[in-house]
């Protein structure tokens, strides 16, 4: 469960957040390898979400098992690993190179 994670960013800089420690996390500046076109920004998006966990702290004593920084590098180890096993079944003839799972 994802609950008020990034409750401490801005939209806009929860996503460079994210950038930076997901391609940092195997030595890559995230500038170099995303563009960012401002055609595809959703003219309804609020630009300012915040969550608040203190309720569910309060009433039912949660807590963070997982940091920030810590989940964007099981994704990034995920993404990783899913790539492994694709190319194992595009390297044995098994799934075509453009095919998605």
């Amino acid at each position: 469960m994802l609950l008020a994670f990034m409750s401490r960013w801005t939209t806009f800089d929860s996503r460079t957040s994210f950038l930076e420690v997901a391609f940092g996390y195997v030595g890559l500046k995230w500038k170099d390898h995303v563009v960012i076109d401002k055609r595809y920004f959703r003219p309804a998006e609020v630009d300012n979400l915040k969550g608040d966990s203190s309720k569910a702290r309060k009433v039912l004593g949660w807590k963070p098992r997982v940091g920030f920084q810590q989940l964007v590098k099981m994704m990034v180890d995920e993404d990783i690993e899913l790539a492994k096993r694709e190319k194992v079944l595009v390297d044995a003839g098994y799934m075509d190179a453009q095919q998605q799972p």
